[in-house]
């Protein structure tokens, strides 16, 4: 097991510095746009509240847990803001045991495996809701196909997912993908939430968890739906790791705030 750590890390290695050297992938043209400026309250309170909890991974392999108290904090405060006391991602992993997740987060893993596979996360995500009493309309867990006929409508679905959190306020998304093909880091499986959409530009912004990345930043759709259908790289299979995807996460309209006042004028 060990010694196949150290493989994949020095194929991850060898694969970014020849990024690096020949200007290709997030090294070339195609590179994330930081956000300098500092994020503007919107009248969609549910995307505020995905800014307001945003946190960053205690470690290498924790990107689940911050993504996951981010988005769970985010509901809480919209749903029940008057009882709201903000979830630490210690505090979450104590509480939500599912897929032996506090153990995942640990320097030897659960049976050598650290991090959260997509389908795993979505077990997670659930569990979380569950256990902190939010109700929800649905949650779908979606891996995404590579290939640009079989792909087509899986992004259709998620363009059109995309502009109805920009625009309604009353779902989200965490992110399963290839953070290498986002910025100039290792290619490797991450999870961070998405924090907006510009129906426009077709931009999608990530809330990247990772310390590494101070700001959120933003990306094409093209570059985001590339990111999350990598097929990730043989050495990650050992570990259960197939394809990127994301989990949606559909709220009942009418326990957003804001959403009540629209529907009452």
């Amino acid at each position: 097991m060990l010694l196949l750590k150290y493989i994949m890390r020095y194929y991850l290695y060898l694969r970014y510095y020849f990024h690096k050297i020949t200007k290709t992938g997030t090294f070339g043209a195609d590179q994330a746009d930081t956000i300098l400026t500092p994020y503007k309250e919107t009248e969609n309170r549910l995307k505020n509240a995905l800014f307001h909890h945003h946190v960053k991974q205690f470690h290498e392999s924790s990107c689940s847990v911050a993504s996951v108290v981010c988005v769970v904090n985010a509901i809480l405060e919209k749903t029940c803001p008057l009882n709201h006391c903000p979830i630490t991602q210690q505090e979450i992993l104590e509480k939500v045991r599912t897929a032996h997740w506090k153990e995942r987060m640990e320097d030897n893993g659960y049976k050598g495996r650290r991090g959260l596979p997509l389908e795993v996360l979505g077990q997670v995500v659930k569990a979380s809701l569950d256990a902190y009493g939010i109700d929800y309309h649905f949650l779908e867990i979606v891996q995404a196909r590579g290939g640009r006929e079989s792909s087509q409508p899986i992004r259709e679905n998620l363009l059109s997912r995309l502009k109805h959190f920009e625009t309604q306020g009353d779902c989200l998304i965490i992110a399963h993908f290839d953070q290498g093909c986002f910025v100039r880091e290792l290619n490797i499986p991450h999870i961070s939430p998405v924090g907006g959409f510009d129906p426009d530009t077709q931009k999608v912004t990530l809330m990247d968890v990772d310390p590494s990345q101070p700001t959120p930043y933003q990306i094409s759709f093209d570059t985001f739906y590339k990111g999350i259908s990598t097929h990730y790289n043989h050495v990650f299979r050992h570990f259960g790791y197939g394809r990127g995807g994301y989990v949606y996460i559909q709220l009942h309209p009418l326990d957003i705030p804001y959403l009540q006042e629209k529907a009452g004028n």
